[in-house]
């Protein structure tokens, strides 16, 4: 069953953002990660809460246990201070219902 996740993202230092962002599809790419679409908040349509994430990352896996294999994994949990520095994340995991 694939698995995507999804990255809400406000970044605080651009350049270590994007040391961050090749450093993180590096070390995703042994897990079959592929980057679907990448985007930036225009206008909030409908709803109530925070527009704190400005930025979004849509990244899709073959199934669940590869991308929780990637998150878990000693390349990407090395680069989660970089992570911390470059920008505030909240990343979320989910299954495509069959």
């Amino acid at each position: 069953m694939k698995a995507f996740l999804v990255a809400n993202v406000t970044v605080k230092d651009g350049e270590k953002f994007q040391r961050y962002a090749k450093a993180a599809g590096e070390s995703m790419q042994p897990f079959g990660g592929q980057v679907l679409t990448k985007g930036k908040a225009v206008e909030k349509l409908a709803g109530t809460g925070s527009n704190e994430h400005q930025n979004v990352a849509l990244i899709c896996f073959p199934d669940l246990e590869k991308l929780e294999a990637w998150f878990y994994s000693e390349p990407y949990q090395t680069i989660i201070p970089l992570r911390e520095e470059a920008a505030d994340m909240i990343i979320t995991s989910y299954v495509v219902p069959d």
